[in-house]
C-alpha cells in the first residue's frame, strides 16, 4: 500500500440526512486523489456497508467497513448519554461483531439513538479496531469537562479490551481560522466555545497518547466529498431538523466548510507536527483485511426424511405429484420435469423449492389464497409441487425465463397473498425456522426531484408557493422511474426558461440537483422477508422498523441477496383477500366448498359479464380503459384475459385494437415467419409478451438462452449503447438463420413498445388466471362476492361508495347499518326486495369514526340482549369507547333509526350523552348511579323523544353524513 493517508472517519448518504456522499462518487474521488483505501463509518448503522464494499472492490480501492457507534452507560436507564465511538472491522470476525453490536443497539438499547454499553462492546470486540472518537465521544467529553482522571480510566479500559487495536483519534477542523469572519455575536460566541472545546480535546488526547503509549490517528469527520459541497450538506441537515439555513441555533455546516474528504497533502499539512497520526491511518488500513463472501447462497435448514438429500427428496416428490396433478401425463411432461430437475439440482437450489413448497402447502391448508408473480409459473416442478397454479405446458411458458443454467442468482418465486392474512404467513415462517433467523427487509425512501425542490425552497426561506410552483413543473415518475431535475430541465421549456431567467429558481434547482437521489429514510419493504440458516445477524444487521416492533434488516433487498440470504417476496393483495372471503362466505352459507384452482375456465356466465363491461371489483380488469377494451373484445377464453393483462400497459397497449380485430376475424391472423406460429398462435400472430421477443431471438436469430437473457436485460434497461450492440447482433442472427435484413429491421421495430413495459408470459398467465377467478366468483356468487368486497374496502369511503353503486346496478340490496343487526363487517341477510332474494347489511367497521374499541363495546352488550331503545343503548354501552363522536356517526348513517328520527336522536345526544355507560356494572361493583337518577333520565328522554321534530330531508341527511 503506497498511500500517504487513509480516511477512517467517513459518513455517506446512509448517515441518513447527515451525510451527502454518494458511494460511487466517493470512491471516484478517493481514486482521483491517489488514496488506495477508505472507511465507511455511518451513524450507528451498516446500511451502506455492502454497497461500499462492492464498489471499493470494483474500483480497486480497499473498502474498510466500520461504523460510528453510540455508547451509553446504561441500556435500562433513560439517559441521553449517546457518546460516539469509531469502530472498524479488521476481518470477518470484526464484521460479524459490528453486525451484532448495531443490532443490539437498535433492538435493546435504542433511546434517541441506537446504543450499546462498554460491557457489550467488550463482549463483541474480537476483530475490531477502536478509535477513541470525535469530540462527541466519551473520552473527549471527559477531557472537555476537564475530568482527566475519568478520561484516563476510559483509556485504560479500551486499551485493556483492544490492546494494539486501540487508537487515540484526533481531528483538527480549524475553528480558530474562521472566527474573524463571523459577524453575528451569538454565532461567534457558539463557535468560540466549540473552538475552545476542540483545543481541550486535542491537548488531552495527545497527553493520554503519550502517557499510556496509545498511538494517535488523524481523521477528518467527512460528511461530504468536496469543500464546495458544504452548502448542500448544510441544507440536508436543515431538512432533517426542520430548520432554515438562516437559523443560528442549529447544527451548522456552512460556517466551517471543513468536513470533506481532504487530500493526503492537505491532511499531512494539517498534522505536520504529529506525522505519526497520519502514518497510523495507513497502518490501520493495512491491518484491515476483510473479505466478505458474496454471491453464495445460504439456505435455511429444511427437515428431510432420514437418509434423504434435498435433491433426492425433490425428485421423489416431483415425480409422485406429477401423476396426481396431471393424471394423463406422458413423455412430454416427464422430459420437461427431468430437464427442470437437472438444472435445479445442478445449481443447488433443491432446498429452496422444498421450502417454498412447504410454505405454499401450509397457506393452502389454512385457506389463504396465494398467487405467484413473475416468471415462476413457467416451472413444471413448481406446478406439480403446488407452488404455482398454472400448467406451463398448456400455455407455452418457458422454464428458462425463470431459471436457466446461465442465471447467476437463485430462482425468485414471488408470492401474492391475501393482504389480511400476510402476517399469518410471516408468523408461520418465523415459528418454523426460528424468530432469530427471520426478518422483513428494509427499503430506503429517497429524496426525489419534486420533494427535493420543495424541501430546498423551504430551508432557503422561500414561501411554500415558490417551491411548489417549481416542483409542479417537474413531470411525475414514468412507470416507476423518477424524472430528475436535469432531465426535467431538458424536457420542460417553461422550467428551463425560469432556471435561466430567475436567480432564485436557479439557486433552488442547483441545490436540489445536489440532494436528489439521497437516501432519506428507512421503512419496511412491502413484500420482502429473509430466512437465514443461523441467526440473522450472522448475515445482516437488524433493527426495529421505525414506527413499530417488526424486526427488519439493515440491508435492502438486493444487498440481502448479495450476502446470500434467501428471500421470499410475500406481497399482500386486496383482491386475494376478497376472493378468499367470498369463498368462505359461500361455504359457510351453503356448505359448498369451492376449490378455486379447479373451477371451469370456460364459464359462459363469467365471459358474458366481462363482455358487458361489469368489471368493478375484479382483479386487473377494472377501470374505464380496460373495461372499454373488454366490451369490444368480448373475451371467450382465459388466454384473452392473459393477453389483456399484458397488453394494457404503455407501449404494448397499441396492439389491443389489432388483437380485437384478429379475434373477431380469423382471416386477419398472419405470421411474419412460419417459425413464429408455435409461440404466437394463441395471440393471433401478435407480439404480446416479453417472452415473444425472446422466442424470436432464440428461434429466428439463433440465440442461446444465455444470450437471450442478456438480450432481455438490455431491452428492459433501454441503455442506448447496449441496445445498439444487441440490435447489430440480432439482425446478423436473423440473416444468418435464413431471413432478410429488411425483415430483421421490421421485426426490431416491433420490439420497441416492449422496452421496459413488456410483461413476461408466466406473470401475465398467473395474473390472468386470478382475474378470471375473481370474475367467476362475481358472476356466479354476486351477493357473496360484493359482500366480501365491501368488507375488505370498509376503510375506504370512495371504494365503499363505488361498490354500493355497483350493488345497486346488480340489483343487490345494501341494507342500512342497524345497531341490532350489523356485524363488524358486511353480512348477508334474506330480503324480498331484490331479485337475488338476499341483501348485504352494512358493517359497523365501515362507519366513519366507529373504531374497533367502540364496535367491541357495542357487540359485547348486544350479544347479551338486543338494545330496546336509545336510552337502553346509552345506559349499557361503555361511554368511554362509544363517545359523542361515535354516537353522532351512528345516528347520521341511520344505525339507530329504529329508535327514532335522526333529527331527534342528535338533539337527545347532547343532553343524555353524560349518562352513557353510567348503569354499567363491573364485577364486585355496585351501580355507579342511583335508580332515581336513571328514572329521572328516562322521563326526560321520553319527553324529548315525544317531541314532534321534523326528520332531515335527503339533502340534509347527506350533509350530516359528511
Amino acid at each position: 500500500m503506497s498511500a500517504k493517508f487513509v480516511h477512517l472517519h467517513v459518513h455517506t448518504e446512509y448517515s441518513l440526512l447527515d451525510g451527502l456522499s454518494n458511494i460511487k462518487k466517493l470512491f471516484k474521488h478517493i481514486g482521483e486523489n491517489n488514496m488506495d483505501a477508505v472507511a465507511i463509518t455511518d451513524h450507528g448503522e451498516l446500511y451502506g456497508a455492502i454497497e461500499f464494499y462492492k464498489e471499493g472492490i470494483k474500483q480497486g480501492i480497499k473498502p474498510i467497513i466500520g461504523l460510528e457507534g453510540y455508547v451509553t452507560t446504561s441500556l435500562t436507564e433513560k439517559v441521553k448519554d449517546n457518546y460516539h465511538l469509531t469502530l472498524l472491522a479488521k476481518n470477518i470476525a470484526g464484521y460479524k461483531n459490528l453486525m451484532k453490536l448495531t443490532s443490539i443497539a437498535h433492538i435493546e438499547g435504542f433511546y434517541y439513538r441506537p446504543r450499546f454499553t462498554n460491557e457489550i462492546l467488550k463482549k463483541y470486540s474480537e476483530g475490531l479496531i477502536c478509535l477513541s472518537g470525535c469530540p462527541a465521544a466519551q473520552i473527549p467529553q471527559s477531557l472537555i469537562n476537564e475530568n482527566y482522571l475519568e478520561a484516563s480510566k476510559l483509556a485504560e479500559f479500551y486499551l485493556d479490551v483492544f490492546k494494539d487495536d486501540f487508537y487515540m483519534e484526533i481531528q483538527r477542523h480549524n475553528y480558530e481560522s474562521i472566527l474573524p469572519d463571523i459577524k453575528i455575536p451569538e454565532l461567534k460566541s457558539d463557535l468560540e466555545r466549540v473552538a475552545d472545546n476542540c483545543k481541550k480535546y486535542e491537548d488531552g488526547v495527545i497527553k493520554l497518547s503519550r502517557e499510556f503509549g496509545i498511538p494517535l490517528v488523524a481523521t477528518n469527520d467527512a460528511h461530504y466529498i468536496k469543500k464546495e459541497d458544504a452548502p448542500a450538506q448544510d441544507a440536508l441537515v436543515c431538512i432533517a431538523t426542520g430548520k432554515n439555513v438562516g437559523d443560528i441555533k442549529r447544527l451548522r455546516y456552512i460556517d466551517n466548510p471543513d468536513f470533506y474528504l481532504k487530500t493526503p497533502d492537505e491532511m499531512q499539512k494539517i498534522f505536520s507536527d504529529i506525522p505519526d497520526a497520519i502514518e497510523n491511518s495507513v497502518k490501520i488500513a493495512q491491518k484491515c483485511e476483510l473479505e466478505i463472501t458474496l454471491g453464495k447462497w445460504f439456505f435455511p435448514k429444511f427437515s428431510l426424511p432420514k437418509g434423504k438429500t434435498p435433491d433426492e427428496e425433490l425428485r421423489r416428490l416431483s415425480h409422485e405429484n406429477l401423476k396426481i396433478i396431471i393424471p394423463k401425463s406422458g413423455k412430454e411432461e416427464e422430459e420437461r420435469l427431468n430437464y427442470e430437475l437437472d438444472i435445479i439440482c445442478q445449481k443447488g437450489y433443491s432446498p429452496y423449492f422444498l421450502i417454498v413448497m412447504d410454505l405454499a402447502r401450509w397457506s393452502n391448508e389454512q385457506g389463504i389464497i396465494t398467487n405467484t408473480r413473475g416468471s415462476a409459473a413457467g416451472s413444471l416442478v413448481s406446478f406439480v409441487l403446488g407452488i404455482t397454479t398454472i400448467n406451463p405446458l398448456l400455455y407455452y411458458l418457458p422454464f428458462e425465463r425463470f431459471l436457466n443454467p446461465y442465471r447467476p442468482s437463485p430462482p425468485d418465486i414471488d408470492f401474492d397473498v391475501a393482504d389480511d392474512r400476510r402476517e399469518e404467513i410471516i408468523k408461520y415462517i418465523s415459528d418454523k425456522y426460528g424468530h432469530d433467523k427471520v426478518a422483513q427487509i428494509c427499503t430506503f425512501g429517497r429524496m426525489l426531484s419534486r420533494a427535493a425542490v420543495r424541501d430546498v425552497a423551504r430551508v432557503l426561506g422561500y414561501p411554500y408557493a415558490t417551491g411548489d410552483k417549481v416542483a409542479k413543473l417537474i413531470p411525475p415518475p414514468k412507470q416507476g422511474f423518477p424524472i430528475t431535475v436535469p432531465k426535467a430541465l431538458e424536457e420542460v421549456s417553461e422550467l428551463n426558461d425560469m432556471y435561466k431567467s430567475d436567480a432564485d429558481v436557479k439557486k433552488i434547482l442547483d441545490l436540489a440537483i445536489q440532494l436528489e437521489g439521497s437516501a432519506r429514510h428507512l421503512s419496511v419493504h412491502a413484500a420482502g422477508v429473509v430466512v437465514a440458516p443461523t441467526e440473522i445477524t450472522d448475515y445482516s444487521p437488524v433493527q426495529l422498523e421505525p414506527s413499530g416492533d417488526k424486526i427488519i434488516t439493515q440491508y435492502e433487498f438486493h444487498t440481502c441477496e448479495d450476502v446470500g440470504l434467501i428471500k421470499f417476496d410475500i406481497l399482500g393483495i386486496r383482491n386475494l383477500s376478497i376472493l378468499g372471503a367470498a369463498i368462505k362466505i359461500v361455504e359457510e352459507r351453503y356448505g359448498t366448498k369451492i376449490k378455486i384452482n379447479d373451477i371451469p375456465l370456460d364459464d359462459k356466465k363469467t365471459y358474458e359479464m366481462l363482455a358487458r363491461g361489469e368489471t368493478m371489483g375484479t382483479f386487473q380488469l377494472g377501470g374505464s380503459g380496460m373495461t372499454k377494451f373488454l366490451k369490444e373484445l368480448k373475451p371467450t377464453r382465459i388466454e384473452d384475459l392473459m393477453a389483456m393483462v399484458a397488453l394494457y400497459r404503455p407501449g404494448p397497449i397499441q396492439q389491443i385494437p389489432e388483437y380485437i380485430k384478429r379475434k373477431h376475424d380469423p382471416t386477419l391472423v398472419k405470421f411474419l415467419d412460419k417459425r413464429m406460429e408455435k409461440f404466437l398462435g394463441a395471440s393471433y400472430g401478435l407480439l404480446v409478451y416479453q417472452d415473444d421477443l425472446l422466442f424470436c431471438a432464440l428461434d429466428l436469430a439463433g440465440y442461446s438462452w444465455e444470450e437471450a437473457d442478456k438480450f432481455r436485460k438490455a431491452v428492459g434497461k433501454k441503455i442506448p449503447e447496449e441496445m445498439a450492440a444487441q440490435k447489430e447482433k440480432f439482425i446478423k442472427g436473423i440473416v444468418d438463420n435464413g431471413q432478410t435484413g429488411k425483415f430483421a429491421e421490421d421485426l426490431w421495430k416491433l420490439f420497441e413498445p416492449f422496452q421496459s413495459y413488456g410483461f413476461n408470459k408466466a406473470h401475465a398467465a398467473s395474473y390472468g388466471l386470478v382475474a378470471y377467478q375473481t370474475a367467476y366468483m362475481k358472476a356466479n356468487y354476486p351477493v357473496e362476492y360484493m359482500c366480501a368486497l365491501l368488507t375488505a374496502e370498509s376503510n375506504d369511503t370512495d371504494k365503499i361508495t363505488e361498490a354500493i353503486n355497483e350493488c345497486r346496478r346488480m340489483d343487490v340490496k345494501v341494507l342500512s347499518p342497524d345497531i341490532n343487526k350489523s356485524s363488524v363487517g358486511f353480512d348477508i341477510e334474506e330480503t324480498v326486495d331484490s331479485s337475488h332474494k338476499k341483501g348485504i347489511r352494512f358493517g359497523l367497521s365501515a362507519i366513519k369514526n366507529v373504531g374497533n374499541a367502540a364496535i367491541d363495546a357495542i357487540l359485547t352488550e348486544r350479544n347479551k340482549e338486543k338494545f330496546k331503545n336509545f336510552l337502553d343503548f346509552l345506559e349499557r354501552v361503555d361511554g368511554r369507547r362509544v363517545n359523542k363522536k361515535v354516537l353522532e356517526s351512528l345516528i347520521k348513517v341511520g344505525a339507530l333509526s329504529d329508535f327514532g328520527k335522526r333529527s331527534q336522536l342528535l338533539k337527545v345526544v347532547e343532553e343524555y350523552k353524560k349518562y352513557s355507560g353510567k348503569a354499567l356494572k363491573n364485577e364486585n361493583q355496585n351501580e355507579l348511579f342511583s335508580l332515581s337518577d336513571l328514572n329521572s333520565t328516562s322521563l326526560k328522554f321520553d319527553n324529548l323523544m315525544g317531541q314532534d321534530i321534523d326528520e332531515f330531508t335527503d339533502e340534509e341527511i347527506q350533509t350530516v353524513k359528511s
